[in-house]
């Protein structure tokens, strides 16, 4: 079982009831979750693009968080700051850090699922987002794979985050996804 701090606390805190706190506590935190990931107002970027390379090959590159610095335009001035070799597993923690607009961000991640060859799953646990949900797909189709993005996001701060996603924060997220798109093109190869 995975434990949050949280819990521990609680745990600590309340010894007679630790491991029920322990278990109510990561449960609650798992439901939270879940509904946050499946929340209607999130809103949804879908990107699929054809590699011709085999699934594995496909996942070993997207595998290395620090190939991001090579496919995030440069006007993010992207930069990971988690130290090679990153031990990509589920549970995973990696630190970035970027500028939006002329902002300085930091931005944590978590990895959620990992499957070598088949999927990963990011969730942002810091950064601009009240959520960041990333699936990334890897999916063996003739002569290659298809690559499949799915985000969910959605931004803070209620009715000026909704106001914000539609005057420029969606723009940005399909910018850099089209750049992301055109650069695996380059260095992966098949069509942009």
């Amino acid at each position: 079982m995975v434990v949050c701090r949280t819990a521990i606390v609680l745990a600590k805190q309340h010894r007679r009831i630790g491991r029920y706190a322990v278990v109510a506590c990561c449960e609650l935190r798992r439901d939270l979750y879940d509904r946050n990931v499946k929340d209607d107002r999130a809103h949804v970027i879908e990107q699929e693009q054809f590699v011709p390379l085999p699934p594995a090959e496909a996942f070993v590159f997207f595998a290395d968080a620090h190939n991001l610095e090579q496919i995030t335009p440069s006007f993010l001035r992207f930069r990971v700051l988690t130290p090679r070799p990153i031990a990509m597993a589920e549970g995973t923690l990696i630190d970035y850090r970027l500028r939006l607009h002329g902002l300085p961000i930091r931005w944590k991640t978590r990895i959620e699922a990992w499957e070598p060859g088949v999927r990963f799953v990011d969730r942002q646990l810091r950064g601009p987002y009240a959520l960041w949900h990333h699936t990334h797909t890897f999916e063996p189709v003739p002569g290659g794979t298809l690559l499949r993005d799915v985000v969910r996001y959605r931004l803070p701060f209620g009715p000026l985050g909704r106001l914000a996603e539609r005057l420029f924060v969606r723009r940005d997220v399909e910018r850099i996804f089209a750049h992301r798109r055109d650069v695996i093109a380059r260095l992966l190869g098949g069509a942009a």
